[in-house]
């Protein structure tokens, strides 16, 4: 049984992920002494007000960041692993340093964590360069290849992937076809089940095989990443599936394939259908062609929308605890996240099989003469 998933590799080109903001946790308020009491705010001696903001908690949980946060302590220290930056400027070159030189209002080298807008683009969570007045420079934003979180994780689920399935490889070519044992009887019927329950019906006989390594790669990497965004911490937890850049790769592959597998009856049926009258092809010529689109953008949106959701109602529910700020409501919202994760597991098995199954589908529709009723 040939795998052929040296495919795998092509996903590293999801490393140009789009780096969202980083938002503190928590919000601190300072009151210096001999400033004057407020009637609403009460504060012992020595001590800070923590204002819990559950939308920043969310969104620092779900955005890719340069640094991988593990958590913050009492007195407002950060616990964090710092990625390396690695940034070039047309004002002054190649740099590299870790993150921790920019986190949380640091500036070093004239490089910090952007805020606000500028010439209309936002600069949240993007790493701008400032000149010695404090200005944006004239060359314009740095070109960042940093290493952030969802780079890590995705990197990550590669080498995982390719030391899993090489070796399986190197099994079947060194024993041959026998009776499945260990993680190849738990990944052989899953594999058979791609090939007979999606490329078979979808592609055909004759043409699956060209097609079964992208569906098994594709197949096996959004369904890793949607398990490991669900682990809660370090080297896991990012929410790379939920990632509108690394969702639009992976539907602009199954775009690409479609397209460049396109058969004659295919492109006849956009720009030439079949029972449409001729006045009417002006119309049905651009409404075929946007449908072309559509299809990838329907995966992109799919995706990244799901996971994303689960992810944000789980971390509502714990939420709730520090909302109400009561050790009472911590046993219904645990029940409640419990419940949440054993429905992103079968999410996260469902939104790789139904990735897969629309690629197999859109993949056999660019070939009309290979299906028969």
């Amino acid at each position: 049984m040939s795998l052929r998933l040296q495919f795998i590799s092509t996903i590293l080109l999801i490393g140009f992920v789009v780096v969202a903001p980083n938002p503190r946790l928590f919000a601190q308020e300072n009151h210096p002494a001999g400033q004057e009491d407020h009637s609403e705010e009460i504060h012992e001696v020595g001590t800070h007000e923590e204002e819990f903001n559950p939308r920043e908690y969310i969104m620092d949980h779900i955005s890719d960041a340069h640094e991988w946060h593990i958590l913050t302590k009492k007195n407002g220290d950060h616990v964090s692993v710092y990625l390396p930056v690695i940034l070039y400027s047309k004002h002054s070159g190649m740099h590299l340093f870790s993150s921790k030189k920019i986190a949380h209002g640091h500036s070093y080298k004239g490089f910090e964590m952007g805020h606000g807008t500028w010439e209309e683009k936002s600069l949240d969570g993007k790493i701008v360069e400032l000149d010695e007045q404090g200005e944006m420079v004239e060359a314009g934003l740095p070109l960042d290849f940093s290493m952030t979180k969802n780079v890590v994780m995705m990197m990550l689920s590669v080498i995982l992937l390719l030391s899993v399935f090489l070796s399986l490889a190197r099994s079947y070519k060194r024993s041959g076809i026998s009776e499945p044992r260990g993680i190849q009887g738990l990944l052989e019927p899953i594999i058979v089940f791609i090939k007979e329950d999606v490329a078979i019906p979808n592609i055909g006989e004759e043409k699956h095989h060209k097609y079964m390594p992208y569906l098994l790669t594709v197949f096996f990497f959004i369904l890793l990443n949607n398990l490991m965004g669900l682990i809660p911490f370090f080297p896991f937890g990012a929410n790379l599936t939920g990632n509108i850049a690394v969702t639009m790769v992976l539907a602009v592959f199954t775009f690409l394939i479609t397209t460049f597998s396109g058969n004659r009856g295919y492109w006849q049926h956009i720009f030439n259908t079949p029972g449409v009258p001729v006045w009417l092809a002006p119309l049905m010529i651009p409404v075929e062609i946007i449908g072309m689109f559509t299809k990838p953008f329907a995966l992109m949106v799919r995706l990244f929308a799901n996971i994303t959701a689960g992810h944000i109602i789980v971390l509502s529910l714990l939420s709730m605890i520090f909302i109400f700020k009561s050790v009472f409501m911590s046993v219904p919202s645990l029940v409640m996240v419990l419940f949440m994760y054993c429905i992103e597991i079968l999410v996260a098995f469902l939104q790789a099989y139904i990735f897969t199954l629309l690629s197999a589908l859109f993949i056999g529709l660019a070939m009309p003469e290979h299906h028969h009723d």
